[in-house]
């Protein structure tokens, strides 16, 4: 590899999204707007489950820190965070035991 070329990478969390329950929707549809963004699940309460994907850190952190600002949102808690080169995320690992 060039010493100058830096593997692309591929950055993934998790985040559970607090907001009030009568603000859910407008919270909700401001996150499903991001393309980095999906929300996997809603509870009654006001929470939401939410995984993000970025190319780097610096654009991970500005996300994660874009949804903390969002209005109504009373937290954004970071529940995992992954980050590899994309050749190892796509490498295939065999599930044979050996």
């Amino acid at each position: 590899m060039h010493p100058h070329l830096v593997p692309e990478e591929l950055h993934i969390a998790s985040l559970v999204v607090h907001t009030t329950p009568r603000r859910m929707a407008t919270v909700a549809a401001a996150i499903a707007a991001l393309p980095e963004a999906l929300i996997h699940a809603s509870s009654a309460n006001g929470k939401l489950v939410v995984t993000l994907e970025a190319r780097t850190a610096e654009t991970m952190s500005a996300l994660v820190t874009g949804i903390q600002r969002v209005d109504g949102v009373l937290s954004a808690a970071l529940v995992y965070q992954c980050a590899d080169s994309l050749e190892a995320m796509n490498e295939e690992v065999s599930d044979a035991q050996a």
